[in-house]
């Protein structure tokens, strides 16, 4: 009895040995898996920093954006206004060197016909015959208003 009581005795502690052995391993198997989870929730959350950072930097990125569009439309329409601007005064002008082009022309005729008829008066600055009519009447007329311009 004692030969099997040994035996047992001796199958007992190697059990006790492999199960302190499967103890030690499950408690180190579950250490490394506490520090898996420790690390990838470590890595979760620099990624949803890493993410955040991202998106605020796309947000900063979309306000700068449009403050600069809204200064390009501001400077765009105030070019267009002064293109307008610069535009009806060219029309303008033109008119009034149209204007000033058949004076000049109709100046032009008056002396023309003034150095051609010898026979002709003046009085008062005015031609005394009946071609004067016929001259005045081509003469344009300015307005007060062209020439505020």
């Amino acid at each position: 009895m004692a030969s099997s009581s040994g035996t047992s005795s001796g199958s007992g502690s190697y059990t006790l040995q492999n199960s302190g052995s499967e103890e030690d391993l499950q408690q180190l198997m579950d250490q490394r898996k506490r520090k898996r989870m420790i690390s990838n929730r470590e890595s979760a959350r620099r990624s949803r920093m890493r993410k955040q950072k991202h998106l605020d930097d796309l947000m900063s990125q979309l306000a700068h954006q449009r403050k600069e569009n809204n200064q390009i439309l501001t400077t765009m329409n105030v070019t267009t206004q002064h293109y307008l601007n610069v535009e009806a005064e060219n029309s303008i002008l033109r008119a009034q060197v149209a204007e000033l082009s058949n004076r000049f022309e109709s100046l032009t005729q008056i002396i023309s016909f003034l150095n051609g008829q010898n026979n002709e008066y003046m009085a008062d600055g005015f031609i005394m015959n009946d071609s004067w009519n016929y001259v005045y009447s081509n003469q344009p007329i300015l307005t007060a208003d062209i020439l505020q311009y």
